[in-house]
């Protein structure tokens, strides 16, 4: 609860959390007003307001002589103004390709008539929770989520549980949790990893190293396609060569693992980026070493980013269609919305392609 909010709006956003949280469900009985005053501390006067309001607003209804219970949340009873209103909760909002996928998914909503209601999760489990209560508490008709470290579990099965069932329908973006039964739109990236190892190999190089985010199903994926590419040249992958790394350690882990490599007798000759945020620190540790690029070591990224030609040397990336990824969920999630077909309802996977520029060159 909101330490600064009044009293009754405090229960108020508690109860909601239960609700969201799926610790009470359609038809439970909540604890009596009593109950709750003593729990929480307050006048019954306060509890009756919150528990009046959340009636008005179609989470609660009274039955005469038996207590108050919950309700389900069909598109009616839905708090006012949310039935055009589809929510949109993404790892981060404001940097890297994130804003272009924003801008794609709240293009396509606007064109049919819906608001987009934003939300952020930092790539933290607890705020994704927040994230999913808050756009219940707000009547969103659909929702559409990029799962905060897919590779890492689902701890809030329970509260995307709750949305289903109150005919909430969700679409995830980049990834999926396996536990839920849901449309992803995405690109295919073992298919984007094996393409950018693949540009590598067919270049000449034969000690690549990978640097993947492994708390991400992307990067796994990303990794499991630059093996695949290995294994289908016939060339076995040098362990050492694999740098796994999660996001609190991205901003010195693989700077350190890249300046080790460098110094080994046989340092590696290219390098797989996780994506371009990537490989413009690398490109740095690279000069550092006083090595040039691609002279002396080729770089590819992944997302082909504004980062990718925004560095003096232009990278070779795996493209992401960021905006057209956008405007297919948004597409989806409306056609799901309004009663589309099944087949629109199993979402979308866009196939890579890799953008060269001078990043990468043949193997002198």
């Amino acid at each position: 609860m909101n330490p600064q909010s009044p009293k009754y709006m405090r229960l108020k956003e508690e109860i909601v959390s239960w609700i969201a949280g799926g610790r009470y469900r359609p038809g439970d009985k909540l604890p009596s007003e009593n109950e709750l005053s003593e729990q929480f501390g307050l006048s019954r006067q306060t509890v009756r307001q919150s528990i009046g309001e959340l009636v008005q607003e179609g989470w609660l209804s009274r039955e005469q002589g038996k207590g108050t219970f919950v309700s389900r949340l069909s598109g009616e009873r839905r708090p006012a103004g949310g039935s055009r209103t589809v929510g949109m909760i993404t790892t981060y909002i404001s940097d890297y390709i994130f804003p272009s996928i924003v801008r794609g998914v709240e293009a396509a909503l606007k064109e049919q008539g819906y608001r987009l209601l934003l939300s952020s999760t930092d790539n933290r489990k607890d705020r994704e929770r927040e994230s999913l209560e808050m756009m219940l508490s707000q009547g969103v008709s659909g929702l559409i989520v990029e799962p905060t470290r897919s590779a890492e579990g689902n701890p809030n099965f329970d509260a995307y549980m709750a949305m289903q069932y109150h005919g909430v329908p969700i679409l995830m973006i980049n990834e999926q949790y396996p536990d839920l039964d849901c449309p992803c739109v995405k690109q295919d990236d073992e298919a984007g990893g094996r393409l950018a190892t693949d540009h590598l190999l067919s270049l000449g190089h034969r000690r690549i190293a990978g640097f993947f985010k492994t708390d991400d199903l992307q990067g796994v994926n990303r990794m499991k396609g630059f093996v695949r590419a290995h294994r289908e040249h016939g060339i076995p992958v040098d362990p050492e060569l694999v740098i796994r790394y999660e996001t609190e350690q991205r901003e010195e882990l693989p700077g350190t693992a890249l300046r080790e490599l460098l110094n080994r007798q046989e340092p590696p000759t290219a390098i797989v980026c996780y994506n371009d945020q990537l490989a413009v620190a690398l490109l740095d540790v690279v000069r550092e070493a006083g090595l040039r690029v691609p002279e002396d070591l080729s770089i590819i990224g992944y997302d082909d980013s504004f980062l990718a030609t925004a560095t003096e040397i232009k990278l070779t990336s795996v493209v992401h269609p960021k905006e057209e990824l956008g405007e297919k969920a948004a597409q989806l999630l409306i056609s799901m919305l309004e009663g589309g077909s099944q087949q629109e309802g199993k979402g979308w996977v866009f196939a890579p392609q890799v953008a060269a520029r001078q990043s990468t060159a043949p193997r002198l």
